[in-house]
């Protein structure tokens, strides 16, 4: 049962806050003048020093109406000489030099714009946005990695106060403008022609250009499926996943990649039709056999992995993904017991959730026994994952897991392969889903009672909201094991979002799931296994309709995202469940 990932992305990386790279290589003259002359021009060394001596000498100004009409006339003009001095004299790039470096000295002192963002609407209307972005496409790289810096440093989230509406209104609209005059497009075809594997400028404007892409994405949510639908901004960022060297711009680029995917169904399908679930297969088949060297790559090949689940959510990608043998690679990762083993056991539970063929291609290629051996506590621990919350995750990747498999198959002699299972060695894996029952079910009782005895004078707090308080604690999970795989797609959206952040810090998830394992093993009338459940239950003082309630409590909260007819077949599966516990 997929389990979604409600992590957005990994907290926004930190710009580095050390000077900025020279715009010309070693900060000399300019890369067009260098490849026209062989001999050092005196002169032009002399005015960039003066340029940058005059610079350093200015007073800061206070940035108000005044000052911004000031840096937008002086950038206009120099943005005029410069594109004359190139028509004029082609083939004579001494002769545009200054230009060029007065245009740079322009684009530094705009920077300065990011820290007054109540001033964008203003900039907006002085129509200089075309302008700056027109530079994108300058013949000069240098000149298009500044544009990069100052798009940067106006679209990050950061310069606004988050209590102030008025700066974020003024930061979407600054966003509304730069998309309405192409800057999604001139961004990608830039990406496209700089070379980020020599040049370390370059890959410094890789990395920047797509941090202005995830600033966008941040303040308008909606650039995450229009830039894929007008750039080839998939096709590169595919491409940076096939290197097989680690660097921080192949990070950044599985990060940005997990982001685009994550909300939009658009984006999956059409990463999947672009042959991307097998690309991002050969990325994690990388970590198979060894674990990542740095925290860096580490993030990398979870960010991999989260662009894997969220490919697995539309049905034609799950296809692809047996086809492309993604099964039998998640099961070797397992049994190699790397750090990568967790990941891949949720990436398992993404593609068998809803989608049979997964479930009956991991019982044949002999997945129960690593699916149950983790299911049992034999996980591998090392010096990164010895926390409980990371024993703990495992455990609810690996309940759902084994609920999504008693979801995919009903019949047969895969159903009886699985069910035997929990009668093996004296029914221990029974044991142990009604130890994992008990612990999450007291979760549930106490967050029950806290929830009693807390005052509502002052707090008002309807029923949806104590049923989600009870979520939070665990009666998710205990539902799980209780209800039918598929549950997932009866809850409303803002609610899983919500109901598994929560799920991150105290475990909740595993409750519903659990529920589910024992309807399934309850309706499958073994007589042994029904009398080991019930033995378990009466140790602890409880009965079969404890577990029950549980689902009856699911019933009628179930949501029909879906539409009602899905609502309706949801909950006569949940009813098949609560009269198999009432008849028997």
């Amino acid at each position: 049962m997929e389990i979604a990932n409600a992590r957005s992305h990994n907290s926004k990386r930190k710009r580095d806050t050390t000077s900025p790279p020279q715009p010309f290589p070693n900060g000399g003259t300019p890369t067009t003048v260098a490849a026209a002359t062989d001999e050092i021009d005196l002169s032009l060394l002399d005015a960039i020093e003066k340029s940058q001596s005059f610079t350093k000498s200015q007073p800061i100004e206070t940035l108000d109406l005044k000052t911004l009409k000031k840096l937008i006339l002086s950038f206009e003009r120099k943005y005029k000489e410069n594109i004359e001095s190139r028509l004029k004299y082609p083939d004579q790039p001494e002769k545009f030099a200054d230009s060029e470096i007065d245009l740079h000295n322009e684009l530094q002192k705009l920077k300065i714009l990011s820290s007054a963002p109540e001033l964008y609407p203003d900039l907006i209307s002085m129509n200089t946005i075309p302008s700056i972005l027109s530079l994108l496409s300058h013949e000069n790289t240098d000149i298009a990695i500044d544009v990069i810096l100052l798009l940067q440093d106006l679209t990050d989230e950061d310069v606004v106060e988050m209590s102030n509406e008025n700066e974020e209104e003024s930061m979407k609209a600054l966003v509304n403008t730069l998309i309405e005059n192409n800057v999604l497009e001139l961004l990608v075809q830039n990406l496209q022609r700089l070379s980020d594997s020599d040049d370390q400028d370059e890959m410094a404007a890789v990395y920047n250009t797509l941090a202005t892409v995830e600033n966008m994405i941040e303040v308008e949510p909606k650039v995450a499926e229009m830039i894929c639908e007008k750039t080839r901004i998939l096709k590169w960022l595919l491409g940076k996943l096939k290197v097989r060297e680690f660097d921080s711009n192949k990070q950044y680029a599985a990060e940005i990649l997990s982001i685009l995917l994550q909300n939009s169904e658009a984006n999956q399908k059409k990463l999947g039709q672009m042959n991307g679930v097998d690309v991002v297969l050969q990325a994690v088949a990388m970590y198979k056999s060894k674990d990542p060297k740095t925290g860096d790559e580490e993030e990398m090949v979870e960010n991999l992995f989260d662009c894997l689940c969220c490919l697995l959510m539309p049905l034609e990608n799950k296809e692809r993904f047996v086809k492309a043998e993604g099964v039998e690679l998640m099961i070797i990762i397992m049994k190699q017991k790397k750090l990568a083993y967790g990941s891949a056991i949720r990436a398992l539970d993404f593609a068998m959730t809803n989608y049979p063929p997964a479930c009956e291609r991991f019982v044949d290629v002999l997945g129960l026994k690593t699916a149950f051996a983790a299911f049992m506590g034999k996980v591998p621990m090392s010096k990164q994952n010895k926390k409980e919350r990371y024993r703990e995750e495992l455990e609810e990747r690996v309940i759902s897991l084994i609920a999504s498999l008693f979801g995919g198959i009903l019949r047969g002699s895969r159903r009886e392969r699985l069910l035997s299972k929990f009668v093996e060695n004296e029914y221990e894996k029974i044991d142990r889903l009604m130890e994992l029952y008990i612990r999450y079910s007291d979760r549930v009782k106490e967050e029950t009672k806290r929830m009693d005895e807390l005052e509502f004078d002052d707090l008002e707090i309807d029923d949806d909201e104590r049923y989600n308080r009870k979520l939070e604690s665990g009666l998710y999970t205990l539902q799980v094991s209780c209800c039918p795989s598929g549950f997932l797609s009866e809850l409303s959206m803002k609610l899983l979002t919500f109901i598994y952040g929560l799920a991150q810090v105290v475990g909740s998830i595993k409750q519903l799931l659990i529920a589910i394992i024992l309807g399934h093993l309850w309706c499958s009338e073994h007589s042994q296994m029904r009398a080991r459940i019930e033995l378990l239950l009466r140790q602890q003082r409880l009965t079969k309709n404890d577990v029950r309630d549980i689902l009856l409590e699911y019933h009628d909260n179930i949501g029909d995202l879906d539409g009602p007819e899905e609502k309706e077949r949801t909950q006569a599966r949940v009813q098949k469940f609560i009269s198999a516990f009432e008849l028997s």
